[in-house]
């Protein structure tokens, strides 16, 4: 059983900073996540996406948001169970919980933190009969690993950020790149649609619009796809495609989440917002967009915020016996869990006499 003092369901923004805040007050925190890698819908959406909204940063990539959390919590040394989703969680009689994921792994501590995001994902699905059957034998619905396309053809279905970042971004990997969407404007970042015309007139990409994948074909594996333009009875047919790659967003639940007997409001977790963000049940806590209060603002900075005033009622929950006097980092500096040390310097003056 893995053992810490914070356990933080979910690896997004607003978990991985809830580390750094934890490691503050000398608080160890594992992490739970169904994602393969952290970051949450930053790196698995759009994580080329620029964000205008973090301090300090007039412009940042999702990714590289991502990255620069991971460097800022490292020294603090949090330990991560991926690719896996919280399932259930028990309170036992000394008033810690255990949390088992849907691999088995059991995770104690006395205090959990809900930071999933806006909950666990599922692809949304385009209406297409068989399309069960070639799923992971050509059919993705999310990219992990672009070097899997390379010298591939790829079909992409869609027309907001994600369908676009890749099809620019595939266009480098795959040997071809057709890019279908069922409108002639696009919901993506203006460079992004600026940038997959060029390609486009470049021959990089095949663009086809007004039109939708309606079929699939293949023996054991994806072979080819159908296409049926707006307006239009007759259908075209893509053969020797190798991957089709609907993007057509995921769909956010609560998940397992939703029958541990926190008090949910409309597909969120309901916290005390004038005190710690804790909800309804003593020692749980929910921080970012899957809690809800009157007011909520579901922005990352926001989660950041909840972050640093749920980690304050934690500290307090687990040393109950303890006195925490906040110290701001410029006055006390960050300790890692590494041993390393960050301070400013400090200037010797010398008395003159």
């Amino acid at each position: 059983m893995i053992k810490t003092d914070m356990l933080i369901i979910g690896a997004g923004p607003t978990g991985l900073f809830a580390v750094f805040e934890a490691g503050l007050l000398k608080l160890k925190c594992h992490l739970i996540d169904a994602l393969p890698q952290p970051g949450g819908q930053c790196s698995e959406i759009y994580p080329k996406k620029p964000i205008y909204d973090i301090p300090a940063f007039p412009e940042i990539l999702a990714g590289d948001l991502v990255d620069n959390l991971m460097e800022q919590i490292s020294p603090f040394e949090p330990g991560f169970t991926l690719g896996e989703r919280a399932e259930t969680i028990e309170k036992l009689e000394d008033g810690s919980f255990v949390v088992t994921t849907s691999e088995g792994t059991k995770h104690n501590a006395p205090v959990v933190v809900i930071a999933g995001g806006l909950g666990s994902f599922e692809p949304r699905k385009p209406p297409i009969s068989n399309i069960g059957k070639y799923e992971n034998k050509g059919v993705s619905y999310i990219i992990r690993e672009p070097e899997d396309f390379r010298d591939k053809k790829v079909v992409i279905a869609g027309g907001g950020d994600s369908a676009l970042d890749w099809a620019i971004y595939l266009s480098e990997v795959a040997s071809e790149v057709c890019l279908v969407h069922r409108r002639n404007e696009f919901r993506g970042a203006l460079d992004s649609v600026e940038k997959l015309s060029e390609l486009a007139k470049e021959g990089k990409i095949t663009l086809i619009t007004e039109a939708e994948v309606v079929g699939l074909e293949g023996e054991n594996k994806l072979e080819s796809v159908v296409i049926r333009h707006k307006g239009e009875a007759s259908e075209e047919e893509i053969r020797e495609t190798d991957h089709f790659i609907p993007l057509f967003g995921l769909s956010p639940k609560l998940g397992p989440i939703a029958n541990w007997g926190l008090e949910i409001e409309k597909n969120a977790i309901k916290v005390d917002n004038s005190y710690d963000y804790q909800t309804n049940i003593p020692g749980i806590y929910a921080i970012g967009d899957v809690n809800t209060y009157p007011g909520k603002l579901k922005l990352i900075l926001c989660g950041f915020h909840e972050a640093a005033i749920m980690c304050q009622s934690a500290y307090q929950r687990i040393f109950p016996d303890k006195k925490y006097v906040m110290k701001y980092t410029t006055v006390s500096g960050v300790s890692g869990f590494d041993g390393s040390r960050k301070e400013a310097k400090r200037e010797v003056v010398k008395s003159i006499n």
